[in-house]
């Protein structure tokens, strides 16, 4: 995407045609807003003809995006219209949503993905149709499946039995089928998801035993040394060795994911001292790490002289921007501290929409004023998710529903559960094992070699 003809239209059009918003006004907010969505929906091809709908063109090598982004994307343009009332997009996030829910089943596991199917790609869809059901998402038809019992069925897949394991002393895998590369791995998102889904599901429906598993789920984690005392979020570690080779690369997703759910485990818990407590642990690290200098930076990739993000990586941002904006309507303790740093970190965002041929398309770094030539749908869902979130204190934005708020979306406590394992398939032999777990070695080895300034750089940046 950065070719010498689509610089050269970037730099044309940057005097005229630049993002322009004035974020004191709600009505620039979503002016501006709705020219990003647009730019976003650019990379959109499910829609035409002999293509598949809802989802971005992909997996590698096909095309840049794997399945699971796709699914974090119509969550997006879902709080998009949640925050700003624009219908636009609403009929094509919904048949999406429901398209790619893996019918009959419906739990978010179509057999096309299973190549690359993992707890945290599965948990992606499930996180948008929960938000679906909690922002008042138009339902779907009675005969389609719903919102809630689409994320339901997430959340009972991966509560089963057959997804969790005594290695590590409990928690889910990275990846589901026994034969994908990183099955061997237990990492924080996949975790972190069904945490946040349990916390999610508990305080929607009032059902103690979500909030159960999640407390559990938290403990484990915290067990395990996914999260420290100091509330940092590590990445993840190796069944071989007893998750003892925790990787301790930091991504802006995975402390969201858990402050978002700790904020939902607050809520629920009618403001427990020991839920406010990780909540501000988290909120207080994950602004302390991520927007260490105002704007957002992806610590992990986002270098001082290059960016080492993969394409995945590249949306992190914008999960950062959304979860914390939630956050602060769950747990209000946590809101002038949250909204000051979001709405720093959105001023600077905006300024990095001057690229691509319109002139108003995003970049990826933040820090420097201008596009920095980094043109993606990760890119433009991070600004997209920016500036929605600044509207949380709007007039008229209710904090998320339950069943007993206005909440309609129709249940299932048992959906996922008779689905059928479209992944049963013989215990991996000792050389399946060691293959796994060296291809395994060799990516996240490679990813490693990025980030060996992690241990110190930390500590000499003051964070």
């Amino acid at each position: 995407m950065k070719s010498s003809t689509l610089a050269l239209l970037s730099s044309a059009g940057i005097a005229s045609a630049a993002l322009q918003v004035d974020l004191s006004s709600a009505d620039s907010i979503k002016q501006a807003a709705s020219q990003v969505a647009w730019d976003l929906l650019q990379y959109y091809k499910g829609n035409q003809s002999g293509a598949t709908p809802g989802i971005l063109p992909g997996p590698p090598p096909a095309g840049d995006y794997y399945w699971w982004q796709a699914g974090a994307m119509w969550g997006t343009l879902v709080d998009y219209w949640h925050y700003t009332g624009d219908t636009a997009y609403n009929k094509l996030s919904s048949d999406s949503m429901i398209f790619q829910a893996g019918a009959p089943q419906n739990s978010y596991m179509p057999p096309n993905w299973t190549a690359s199917l993992g707890n945290d790609d599965q948990g992606f869809w499930g996180l948008s149709a929960m938000l679906a059901a909690e922002v008042g998402f138009p339902n779907p038809p009675p005969d389609q499946p719903q919102w809630l019992a689409l994320a339901q069925a997430v959340f009972n897949t991966q509560a089963a039995p057959d997804r969790h394991d005594d290695t590590c002393n409990g928690g889910l895998r990275w990846q589901i089928p026994n034969y994908n590369v990183g099955y061997d791995y237990k990492n924080a998102i996949s975790n972190g998801i069904f945490f946040n889904l349990g916390a999610r599901l508990a305080r929607y429906t009032g059902n103690q035993t979500y909030a159960d598993i999640a407390t559990k789920t938290w403990n484990w984690v915290t067990g395990v040394g996914l999260m420290d005392s100091a509330w940092n979020v590590y990445d993840g570690g190796h069944v071989q060795v007893n998750c003892t080779d925790i990787f301790k690369a930091q991504f802006s997703y995975n402390a969201a994911i858990f402050l978002q759910g700790a904020a939902f485990m607050y809520n629920f818990t009618n403001g427990s001292d020991v839920w406010k407590e990780r909540t501000q642990g988290l909120v207080d690290r994950t602004v302390e790490v991520f927007f260490h200098n105002g704007p957002a930076v992806e610590v992990s990739c986002e270098l001082q002289n290059s960016i080492q993000c993969k394409t995945d990586m590249l949306s992190f941002k914008g999960y950062l921007h959304r979860w914390m904006a939630q956050t602060t309507q769950v747990a209000p303790f946590t809101h002038e501290k949250i909204m000051a740093t979001l709405q720093k970190s959105t001023a600077a965002a905006v300024k990095s929409c001057q690229g691509g041929p319109n002139g108003r398309q995003c970049g990826f770094r933040w820090t420097t004023g201008q596009f920095d030539g980094l043109l993606g749908a990760g890119q433009q869902m991070n600004a997209l998710a920016a500036l929605s979130s600044l509207l949380v204190d709007q007039a008229g934005i209710k904090p998320p529903l339950t069943n007993s708020t206005g909440g309609t979306s129709q249940g299932n406590p048992n959906a996922g559960q008779t689905a059928t394992d479209v992944f049963h398939h013989p215990p991996p032999t000792t050389g399946d094992k060691a293959g796994a777990s060296i291809l395994t070695i060799l990516i996240l080895g490679g990813i490693m070699s990025s980030f060996v300034w992690m241990s110190t750089g930390l500590s000499e940046k003051g964070m």
